[in-house]
């Protein structure tokens, strides 16, 4: 398969639905995500305590967007439909194959849930069956656990770490560490997904 650059598309799940980030999103994504500064500990931005805020920034994820450095989904939990979060295609390489998944937030009461790890794991389904990508990447805070714990339940395998490699917003140092799945490891990680047992 040709790989083939993402697209702002919806992608379904059993528990998620990822749609195109949209402005019309901001009130949700506010309700979801704003003012708590632990959901936006590890990401580098300031935590939105306004709605005018968040929409700052989702005006920037989208600029990203139309830039063609990123792709960026509103989390949208079935059992719900309201925005949670977002989740973005970045450092997207067709040449080399490979694709990183960053720019993740979701709502604090979603953590742990099969939501999170879904709305993680479709992106991840997409990538390789429906993009034809070789490699999908994450490059987490290393002392985000729970990231690192969510990407590792999915099927990443840990890489290495980048020492004091990005400044965080509060002036310390960041060691950066990456996670990957390739093409020939996705076929065991599909049929562990499809038989339920990454989500028990």
């Amino acid at each position: 398969m040709a790989v083939r650059f993402p697209a702002p598309v919806s992608i379904d799940g059993r528990y998620v639905r990822l749609v195109p980030l949209s402005l019309s999103h901001v009130p949700g994504l506010y309700r979801s995500g704003g003012g708590d500064d632990g959901i936006w500990r590890w990401l580098p931005t300031t935590t939105p305590s306004t709605e005018a805020e968040m929409g700052a920034l989702a005006e920037q994820r989208l600029a990203q967007q139309a830039a063609g450095e990123a792709v960026v989904f509103t989390v949208l939990p079935r059992s719900t439909q309201q925005p949670a979060g977002w989740a973005a295609y970045l450092n997207i390489s067709v040449a080399n194959e490979r694709v990183d998944i960053g720019w993740s937030w979701l709502d604090r009461s979603l953590w742990g849930t099969p939501v999170q790890l879904e709305s993680q794991f479709i992106l991840v389904y997409h990538a390789f069956e429906d993009l034809g990508f070789g490699r999908v990447q994450w490059r987490l805070d290393d002392l985000d656990q729970a990231s690192q714990d969510a990407v590792v339940r999915i099927g990443g395998i840990r890489e290495g770490v980048l020492r004091r490699h990005l400044r965080r917003m509060d002036g310390s140092w960041r060691d950066s560490v990456y996670y990957s799945l390739v093409a020939s490891e996705w076929p065991a990680i599909r049929e562990r997904w499809m038989s339920g047992w990454i989500l028990e």
